[in-house]
Parts: C-alpha cells; sequence; structure tokens
C-alpha cells in the first residue's frame, strides 16, 4: 500500500488508532481461533500490523510473530510489545516462500487498488508453509473511494473475494461477518476469511 494520503492520516493519528484497536483486539474471537489454530512456535506475519494488538496477542500465546506496516509510527508502537519484531514494510516488499505457518491480514489490504490485490494475494500465499494459514478481513461493498479523512478503500463482496482467493490457490475453510466502528467514527459492515494454502 504506497497511497500517500491514507499513510499520512496513520501517521498522524497513530497514537488515536492504537487508543481506538488495543481493547478491541484483545477480545476478537476471530484472532483467537487463528492462534488455537496455529502449531505452538509458529511463525506468523501480521500484514499491515498497525499499532501491534493483535501481533502482541500472538506474541502471548507463544507465536514468532513479524509485524510489518508501511507507517514509521505504527511500527514503531508495534515494536513495543514483548515479542513482536516489527518492521517498516509495504505489500509489495513480501517475496519470502514457505515461511510462515500463518499470516494475519486484518483490514489492512483494503487500502490496496482492486487491480493489485490478486498480485498481493499470490505472493502472499507464496509466504505461506504448505497447509498455512491465513486470514483477511475487508469491508464489504463495491467501488473503491475514499472515507471521511482521506484513506483509500477498496471494498468486496463475499463472492468476488472469495473468488480472488481460490484464485490464488487458497481454500476457504471460514468466514464471519459484522460490523464495526473504525477510525472515522463511521459503522462499516466486513467480512473475515480463513483460508489454508
Amino acid at each position: 500500500m504506497s497511497d500517500a494520503e491514507t499513510l499520512k492520516v496513520y501517521a498522524e493519528q497513530a497514537e488515536e488508532y492504537a487508543a481506538l484497536t488495543d481493547d478491541v483486539n484483545a477480545a476478537d474471537p476471530v484472532l483467537a481461533a487463528f492462534i488455537e489454530a496455529l502449531p505452538k512456535g509458529g511463525a506468523v506475519l501480521d500484514l499491515g500490523c498497525g499499532p501491534g494488538a493483535s501481533a502482541a496477542q500472538m506474541a502471548q500465546a507463544g507465536l514468532i510473530v513479524e509485524a510489518v506496516d508501511p507507517v514509521a509510527e505504527m511500527v514503531a508502537l508495534a515494536g513495543r510489545h514483548p515479542g513482536v519484531t516489527a518492521r517498516q514494510a509495504s505489500f509489495d516488499d513480501i517475496d519470502a516462500v514457505a515461511v510462515y505457518d500463518g499470516i494475519w491480514a486484518s483490514f489492512s489490504l483494503l487500502h490496496a487498488p482492486r487491480a493489485d490485490l490478486p498480485r498481493h494475494l499470490a505472493a502472499l500465499t507464496r509466504a505461506l508453509k504448505p497447509g498455512g494459514l491465513f486470514h483477511i478481513a475487508v469491508k464489504t461493498g463495491t467501488g473503491e473511494t475514499r472515507d471521511r479523512l482521506g484513506r483509500f478503500y477498496t471494498y468486496y463482496t463475499d463472492a468476488e473475494l472469495s473468488g480472488l482467493l481460490e484464485a490464488a490457490g487458497l481454500t476457504i475453510t471460514a468466514r464471519r461477518t459484522g460490523s464495526g466502528k473504525g477510525l472515522d467514527g463511521t459503522d462499516a459492515p466486513y467480512i473475515a476469511i480463513s483460508a489454508h494454502a
């Protein structure tokens, strides 16, 4: 993700975003299920980790967590959590092959243009070990737009996202829908999908 306006919003509101996400992630049943499904001491990539609340939960559970985010301020916050290795990187910097037992991409890939998602998913699938677990969550809908803060979003239907995951070679094992309030204060519907390589 390299949209300058989106990155600027996250850089300027890193602390506010941390305050918003810390408590939510601590009680997230989808994150708990993701952690439970991974081998003890497994290697995990948190893609678009933000301030690192999810990465912290994974590290506390004994997973080896690599957290990446394109925003330096987010990387600094994520790196403060014990057991979390955080580095600044974009989606295009993921070039590992068969390294991760799991990849957590929660509300990060929705900031990539629709045309780029197949390429990103292909790279992430390659980065997973055989049978590795992939989690993605995006806001549902259609089109691409900016929110009131100026962040770029791509919206997906369940069918569209499922098709893209399957085209990348992933097998869908679970899905969950819901709605939640984001940094811009609006409540939006979302879908979270788990899949295996």
